[in-house]
């Protein structure tokens, strides 16, 4: 009894690592101390020029980055992640999204639909490559707007990837656009990108103020990402042999209508989920649930009514999509890269970077001597390029979260109209995705998917594309912003709204030439 009380004693003097190996004391919280920031930064850093040097695989190098903040949480005094720590900081609405949808897109995949859909991209482009690429762009461009980004590529990138082959040309000079197309239009709206949900319900922003704000820069950067692709992959298009396969390209039949019939109205109401998330309060997740679980019910149902199925072939269904068509390395990558970054969440990491670019502003606004305005619109670029930049290298979704708070601090310390503020961060979190292939959800998942159909795009290939695009649409954030502070919200959005209808009619007189010049050339031969 006596050695008993003794140990009991002596248990509050243990080290707090010992002490977490008792259930009730597992979830201890992170340690915030600079040693602790520096290790989780080192990490960080180690992490994202592995998956540069692209020498190990990229799941490996995450794994190896959690084992190695657990070892330092339960084996040393520095707590940089906990495993409860690490559950809050798995995303459950991203993983059960991505996975539900991966499981629609199957379903539908068995129908022929996309097969049906190249064909008949094929037949539109009518022997015009460049025109099949702005097609494909503005189609993502305007599915991302309105579903998440994500969701978009899932749906897309399988048909880029069959066109380009088709057409005996790179993957990548229809898959890489069709990915940066996706982060820029879900730029455009509220429920676009999941920053932009974070921003408008912490800023208490609505759908039409992303419309009306964000919108006209986005349609802009939409022109400009065709003209980019088609100069960056130039050699590509010039050797397609889109005039052939568009002339022998028979439009195939659906192999299963009644399928897709079922599998078009059940999508049309997980879209309705997205779009009235915030009356029913349903996390995007859920209706991609509930929607990819009914699909796979229908499917084995409709199998069941013409098929008197042996055993193994009633593995046909759930299994196939499960095993399959489900992206297990992309979903595992995703999360264990949370936890990693959760890690610097914990800490006050990103806490810390946050503050400084609040000291950074006061302090470059002071030296330069700028004028009420000239510091609003300071503000305003550095925030945008910084989110852009860091956006670029860790998920945006930590950071964001850990800048609107910043926000509110530096809204109510600087004059003028600082709801610029509120958009800054959202083009620079929105927009830095397109510089490395870690940038963006969607970038994993489209780069996932194209690994899967045998296509396999390198940290750097993917880099060298999309940091030029980058730059390109934050240049023209930039523009977009300076004159919302000098013009006014308004004023701007008329403007930037009437430079895209002059650059559409534009666009579409120099295509209609030249498709008539097409036509009278082909009756001339």
């Amino acid at each position: 009894m006596r050695r008993a009380m003794t140990a009991l004693s002596l248990l509050p003097l243990l080290p707090a690592t010992a002490r977490a190996f008792d259930g009730t004391a597992a979830d201890l919280p992170s340690t915030t101390d600079p040693t602790s920031q520096a290790i989780v930064a080192v990490i960080i850093v180690g992490v994202f020029t592995l998956l540069a040097l692209e020498k190990v695989h990229r799941l490996l190098v995450v794994i190896s980055a959690v084992v190695l903040l657990w070892t330092i949480t339960y084996l040393t005094p520095f707590r940089l992640i906990s495993f409860g720590g690490a559950t809050r900081a798995l995303d459950l609405n991203v993983l059960c999204l991505l996975a539900s949808m991966m499981a629609v897109v199957g379903v539908l995949k068995t129908t022929g639909v996309f097969e049906w859909a190249v064909a008949r991209m094929l037949r539109f482009a009518d022997s015009d490559a460049r025109l099949l690429l702005v097609a494909l762009t503005w189609f993502t461009g305007a599915l991302s707007a309105f579903c998440d980004n994500v969701t978009t590529v899932i749906f897309v990138a399988p048909m880029a990837v069959q066109i380009a082959r088709t057409m005996g040309i790179s993957p990548a000079a229809y898959l890489l656009p069709v990915v940066m197309a996706s982060n820029i239009g879900g730029t455009a709206t509220l429920i676009g990108d999941p920053p932009n949900i974070m921003i408008g319900s912490g800023a208490g922003l609505t759908f039409t103020d992303f419309i009306v704000n964000l919108t006209p820069p986005v349609v802009v950067m939409l022109f400009l990402l065709p003209w980019i692709s088609a100069r960056f992959y130039r050699r590509e298009f010039e050797r397609a042999r889109l005039e052939g396969a568009a002339a022998s390209a028979a439009v195939p039949a659906i192999a299963d209508p009644q399928l897709l019939r079922w599998a078009l109205w059940i999508s049309g109401f997980i879209f309705l989920g997205f779009f009235t998330h915030g009356i029913t309060g349903m996390p995007t997740a859920v209706p991609a649930t509930i929607g990819a679980g009914a699909l796979l019910v229908v499917q084995d149902v409709l199998y069941l009514r013409t098929h008197r199925p042996t055993h193994e072939e009633r593995r046909h269904g759930v299994l196939a999509i499960v095993e399959r068509e489900i992206e297990w390395p992309t979903l595992s990558f995703f999360g264990f890269l949370f936890i990693a970054v959760g890690a610097a969440v914990q800490t006050g990491l990103i806490d810390t970077l946050a503050a400084a670019l609040a000291r950074l502003i006061d302090g470059g606004s002071g030296a330069m001597g700028l004028s009420a305005l000239g510091t609003l619109l300071f503000a305003a670029l550095l925030i945008a390029w910084v989110s852009a930049i860091l956006s670029a290298i860790i998920d945006n979704i930590p950071f964001v979260a850990v800048m609107i708070p910043i926000i509110h601090l530096l809204a109510d310390r600087l004059p003028g109209e600082t709801a610029v503020l509120w958009w800054a961060l959202a083009l620079g979190a929105c927009l830095g995705g397109n510089g490395t292939a870690v940038g963006a959800s969607a970038n994993v998942t489209a780069l996932g998917i194209a690994e899967r159909l045998g296509v396999r795009i390198s940290f750097a290939q993917f880099t060298r594309f999309g940091a030029p695009v980058m730059l390109v649409t934050l240049v023209v954030a930039s523009a977009f912003l300076a004159s919302q502070i000098y013009l006014g919200a308004r004023t701007a959005a008329l403007a930037w709204t009437s430079l895209g209808i002059v650059l559409l009619l534009v666009k579409g007189t120099r295509r209609l030439a030249h498709g008539m010049h097409a036509r009278a050339a082909v009756v001339h031969r």
